[in-house]
């Protein structure tokens, strides 16, 4: 069994604002750096391998968590939310109304318009946990930590996800020899 800890970036400005994020290179925010430096990686990642997502967020997080040398894998990237990039979720739902709504029912199929689905999101990150052979700690997104818990859980999606997740917390899962992801421990500090 191996072991593959997930933990999302800091904070950027546009988290603060609620703004989707995706695939745009928003850095960190001031607050976001100074809340990374005050914390330390839970005892469980020690001496893990570090890996990140390519978004300049990830690389700074990796870096001031310890790990300025980690290598990045696009695999790791955020859902691409094509055009809703730069809005605010509660504003869309509003302008959208029963089209959102209907949209978001969907569960995995789930798409942004111009953007991709978390089953997409999921089938390149099942790619890259198929590979991962040691203990594994990966700075990534909030969409691709929901996509492994949903297949790890059997969630489709739709509604409440199984567990309430802490984004500044690390969530552990361990890995079948095909990739497989099971839940170990969630919100680890």
């Amino acid at each position: 069994m191996v072991l593959v800890a997930l933990r999302r970036h800091g904070d950027t400005a546009w988290t603060a604002e609620g703004r989707i994020q995706g695939r745009r290179d928003v850095p960190l925010s001031d607050s976001g750096r100074a809340a990374l430096a005050a914390q330390a990686l839970p005892p469980l990642c020690r001496g893990m391998r570090v890996v990140t997502s390519p978004l300049a967020r990830c690389i700074e997080t990796a870096r001031l968590l310890g790990a300025p040398e980690a290598p990045s894998d696009p695999r790791l990237m955020e859902m691409h939310w094509g055009d809703w990039e730069g809005r605010v979720l509660s504003e869309l739902r509003e302008e959208l109304g029963a089209a959102m709504r209907e949209n978001e029912a969907r569960g995995w199929e789930f798409r942004p318009a111009n953007g991709e689905t978390p089953r997409e999101v999921w089938s390149r990150v099942r790619g890259w946990l198929a590979e991962v052979a040691e203990p594994t700690l990966a700075i990534t997104h909030r969409g691709v930590i929901r996509a492994v818990l949903a297949s790890a859980t059997g969630w489709d999606m739709r509604g409440a996800p199984p567990a309430k997740l802490d984004w500044r917390a690390v969530h552990v899962f361990s890995l079948a020899p095909d990739g497989a992801p099971a839940v170990h421990e969630l919100n680890v500090r």
